[in-house]
């Protein structure tokens, strides 16, 4: 059996999680009701510097923690579909170019882990669903889906058992209602990266996969 156990202006807009424990797309073997988790329930999760990344302009905002806390499922023949959720999220430490300050707010909170595939010793690969967050301070921006400001990101997500460690390592933000003092450094339909790296509490958390 495979297993997985168990974020801004960086995180931001995560953030996290952007973020926390935490999430993973359906493929045909989550369909099929073949994932085990061991040691699920409730988790902590937290994460140094998750960095949000302006694919326009290169300017990268930087947080130095997030801190995520959800719940995971338990059991035999489960989906991969929300294998676990993300119900809190928070950034701190938050700053831009210049050392430009802000605060950032998921929004639609709990966000959802869905395990797609497994590479049959140690990480699972799949998508952390429901993302948008807002950054407000001296710039504000709601990042969101690339179709609206209401629609969520889906962002790639892998979990590594040995190191019990969600990575949220690609997908794609947008930038919408860019108001404030921004310096050109966002500006309005700008696309961003998230990336983090959140370490999950309890470490006995396992997913696996035949």
């Amino acid at each position: 059996m495979r297993k997985l156990s168990t974020l801004t202006k960086s995180s931001l807009v995560t953030g996290a999680a952007m973020a926390a424990a935490i999430g993973l797309a359906a493929s045909p073997a989550s369909a099929a009701g073949t994932w085990t988790v061991t040691g699920g329930g409730s988790f902590t999760a937290s994460a140094s510097h998750p960095i949000l990344k302006d694919s326009n302009t290169g300017t990268t905002l930087d947080c130095t923690s997030s801190a995520a806390s959800g719940s995971a499922a338990n059991g035999t023949g489960l989906s991969g579909t929300n294998i676990a959720t993300i119900s809190g999220l928070s950034f701190t430490g938050c700053t831009g170019p210049a050392g430009i300050s802000f605060t950032v707010a998921p929004q639609g909170l709990p966000w959802h882990l869905n395990a797609a595939s497994y590479d049959g010793s140690d990480v699972t690969t799949g998508t952390l669903t429901g993302v948008i967050a807002k950054l407000s301070g001296l710039c504000n921006a709601t990042f969101a889906g690339t179709t609206s400001s209401t629609s969520p990101a889906t962002l790639t997500a892998t979990y590594t058992n040995s190191t019990h460690t969600l990575a949220i390592t690609g997908g794609s933000l947008k930038a919408y209602s860019v108001s404030g003092i921004c310096l050109g450094l966002i500006n309005n339909n700008d696309l961003a990266v998230f990336t983090g790296k959140y370490v999950v509490t309890p470490s006995t958390l396992k997913l696996t996969s035949p």
